[in-house]
């Protein structure tokens, strides 16, 4: 059995109180009222019923600490302390289509001396399916109580990759396409289902073997890159720094592949 904090113990647990009633939401989605947050991206009852049952378990556990949400913004805690960054329904689109194919995604992020922060503590989880990817900086990377390791493929012709598509509103659809131009004639099959924090949980498991996408915002990502770097995979901008969060571009695989990759994009974009 893997050996885990007790801060972990309260994410996973606040994750599995809103499970059940987003499943249940799930399987009543043509009864659900919809508004309108933007061009082509809705909100659901039932994502701000989950973002406020996470943030009232994690906030009864850690009162003094700061929240980063998809729906309810930011909320201040003491600087010195950590704080969450939570997206209570990843993947709204295909929920609200009645695709099971979505998680919640929690992570810590923690100052550091210098000023900067980094993320320390992962969890996606999908309640259709019950599977529970997580991470703590140093741990690894886990999948239930099993050992997560991303795929040792070295060959793009043998690699599946996952992406996001521009699609109304969000997303540069000419930078995006002259990035597939250039990765899809070398790789196996590329793959787009809808959640970036899944795609990330997917890599760490080794069931992808990498994954590209830009524009994502903190909440999207900030678990994913913890699991794939924890299950010994490397996660980095377009231009291969250490910086995806800050650039919000994303290039994650395994060693054998990121470089390759990297490549890729990089000539693509020039």
């Amino acid at each position: 059995m893997p050996s885990h904090s007790g801060l972990f113990t309260v994410i996973e647990r606040a994750a599995r109180k809103a499970g059940p009633r987003l499943r249940r939401d799930f399987n009543e989605v043509q009864n659900l009222q919809v508004s309108r947050k933007g061009p082509a991206d809705f909100v659901s009852i039932a994502d701000k019923r989950a973002e406020q049952t996470l943030f009232e378990e994690l906030r009864k556990a850690r009162p003094d600490w700061g929240f980063l949400m998809e729906e309810g913004g930011e909320v201040a805690g003491d600087p010195s302390k950590p704080r969450f960054i939570i997206d209570p329904l990843d993947g709204t689109s295909n929920f609200l289509h009645g695709i099971p194919h979505f998680a919640i995604s929690i992570a810590v992020e923690e100052p550091l001396p210098s000023g900067k922060r980094e993320i320390t503590t992962a969890l996606v989880y999908q309640p259709m399916t019950d599977e529970s990817f997580w991470a703590e900086k140093g741990r690894g990377a886990w999948l239930q109580d099993g050992r997560l390791r991303v795929s040792s493929r070295r060959d793009l012709s043998e690699a599946l990759i996952a992406t996001g598509i521009p699609f109304l509103g969000h997303g540069d659809f000419v930078e995006w396409s002259r990035i597939f131009g250039a990765v899809a004639p070398q790789v196996a099959g590329i793959r787009r289902f809808g959640s970036a924090a899944l795609d990330l949980a997917w890599v760490a498991a080794g069931r992808f073997d990498g994954f590209w996408e830009s524009g994502l915002k903190p909440w999207d990502a900030a678990a994913g890159v913890l699991l794939v770097k924890e299950a010994g995979g490397f996660v980095t901008d377009y231009r291969g720094a250490d910086r995806a969060l800050e650039r919000a571009e994303y290039l994650a695989a395994n060693d054998g592949l990121h470089s390759k990759l990297h490549k890729l994009v990089a000539g693509a974009l020039r």
